[in-house]
């Protein structure tokens, strides 16, 4: 939010009027959120798209509704369960549902046109089902585990870094040796970085043995 009003300030004479102040600084919000989110964990979003197409499609899947409405009931699980959603259709459902915009708002909040607007509030929708149904046995496998999943995740990028604070780093240290999900993200992010970095190395600009010989003249002079 605080980025949201900084850039809107930056930006007042981008403000025309065509829409309300309340869409445009949704607008602002909701890019921010979407650039966010891909830099820090892309999200599959066409293939949850096609799998939540693919369940809803067949005549013999169900859920419980009793438990998804009970859960939805529960904050905790209503947000665990939102946070799964890839955020372009978290954004739909929260902005209509939640917030009471319009189809029409979200659509130019989120610069689509008005049927890809009903689609993600559609999807997302169902998305929110899906992931309340499987809230329970979610909840199971990570009992007793510290730190929700996207709060460690959040910080994993820092602590590959070293640069938490030794209480957050001993939680995000529990959380990857008890969690089912996240120590194969994890071992991804360690494994794509020392990549890039052996491509630092073998794109060096001065050959090992040049280097080695440069160090010999320096230390003889």
């Amino acid at each position: 939010m605080q980025e949201t009003l900084l850039r809107a300030l930056q930006r007042t004479d981008s403000f025309r009027g065509e829409a309300s102040l309340a869409t445009w600084l949704h607008r602002i919000l909701h890019n921010l959120a979407v650039d966010l989110f891909r830099r820090d964990r892309e999200d599959a979003t066409e293939d949850v798209e096609r799998e939540v197409e693919e369940r809803w499609r067949d005549d013999s899947y169900t859920v419980d509704a009793a438990i998804v409405v009970e859960r939805a009931e529960t904050r905790e699980e209503l947000e665990d369960a939102l946070v799964r959603l890839p955020v372009i259709y978290r954004t739909a459902v929260v902005l209509h549902d939640a917030e009471g915009m319009t189809v029409a708002e979200i659509a130019d909040v989120q610069a689509i046109g008005l049927p890809a607007a009903k689609a993600r509030l559609r999807r997302g929708r169902m998305m929110l089902v899906d992931a309340l149904a499987q809230g329970r046995e979610r909840q199971a496998a990570l009992r007793g585990v510290p730190l929700r999943c996207w709060d460690a995740r959040s910080k994993v990028s820092d602590f590959l870094d070293d640069e938490l604070m030794a209480p957050d780093r001993v939680l995000v240290q529990r959380h990857l040796e008890t969690c089912p999900t996240c120590p194969p993200l994890y071992a991804g992010l360690v494994g794509t970085r020392a990549a890039l970095g052996a491509l630092r190395d073998a794109d060096a600009v001065v050959p090992a043995s040049l280097a080695a010989r440069i160090q010999e003249l320096l230390a003889h002079e």
